[in-house]
């Protein structure tokens, strides 16, 4: 199959990259971040989650995110929200579009929320209701898509059957997680494939981690099957919190390098995406993980 002419990046560093820091972060920080990726050209950028502060003190400030966006035409700023209690703050902060998040394993399920995968869908089911109310779309996450830390290996077909529930559920779009970031590229083309049976390419997203260095080779798989809906993070901010000292989210700075390379329209600069990462990761004091911002830097 022929590549996608063009792919949509999500850009959850604001959110996923940011949510474990253990040193606060400041409002301002956040929003300047933000607006930076607006600049780049991120036309989908999930900028803060709604869950409570004593599990996410990172995330405390969602309101404030949320309301003090400079908000760009054609811009999508988006919140995960994984609860009614949740959905109902987002939407007094003028969200546009949530996000709702369950996994394809049981025990990973039982140790992040606290309930069986069954329990976590039905529990969503009074947030898509009270989001079509309100006209707000909602975004379906899928973790442990290649692997889980308690588990192991995953089979395809579960990560399936949890993927058409969500888009049954009203998701418009499922993201597929390889959360601690094993898997491979034969692995990923044979879950996607599981996963298309059931639900259209055009509503599935690829959400990979580089744990062991394999997000961007398990990227051009899933391309080659059709996907045109990629999560990253600025810089690769977000550490995998199952294998310590380990990188997190792919970088988008590498993601479009590669997409770029393949002739796919992003509608993204590269140079200013490479620039803010350079500029979050000296403000925050991490590491800059992207390979290709490091390599743009050093030209100086």
């Amino acid at each position: 199959m022929p590549f996608p002419q063009s792919v949509r990046l999500v850009e959850v560093g604001p959110r996923d990259g940011l949510q474990n820091e253990p040193e606060p972060i400041s409002t301002a920080t956040k929003l300047e971040l933000i607006d930076r990726l607006g600049v780049a050209g991120l036309r989908h950028i999930e900028a803060a989650s709604f869950v409570s502060p004593k599990w996410v003190p990172q995330m405390a400030d969602h309101r404030e995110v949320m309301t003090g966006l400079a908000r760009r035409p054609g811009v999508v700023y988006s919140a995960l929200t994984p609860n009614l209690k949740g959905l109902e703050a987002a939407l007094e902060g003028g969200v546009e579009e949530v996000a709702v998040f369950a996994a394809a394993s049981e025990s990973f399920s039982q140790k992040n929320i606290n309930c069986s995968i069954a329990e976590s869908l039905a529990r969503f089911e009074p947030v898509l209701e009270r989001a079509r109310q309100a006209d707000v779309r909602v975004r379906g996450y899928v973790s442990c898509v290649l692997g889980c830390p308690y588990e192991g290996e995953i089979a395809p077909s579960k990560v399936a059957e949890v993927s058409k529930a969500l888009h049954e559920m009203g998701c418009y779009e499922v993201s597929l997680g390889d959360t601690i970031g094993t898997g491979t590229p034969l692995k990923a083309r044979r879950m996607l494939e599981s996963v298309a049976r059931d639900m259209p390419m055009d509503r599935l997203a690829a959400h990979f981690h580089d744990t062991y260095g394999q997000a961007l080779a398990n990227l051009y798989a899933v391309l080659e099957e059709g996907i045109a809906v990629i999560d990253s993070s600025v810089a690769g901010l977000g550490g995998c919190p199952y294998a310590r000292g380990a990188s997190g989210n792919v970088a988008s700075e590498d993601v479009v390098y590669l997409l770029h390379g393949l002739g796919i329209e992003t509608g993204i600069d590269l140079e200013t995406l490479a620039d803010t990462g350079t500029w979050i990761t000296r403000t925050i004091g991490r590491p800059n993980r992207s390979k290709v911002g490091v390599a743009l830097a050093a030209r100086g």
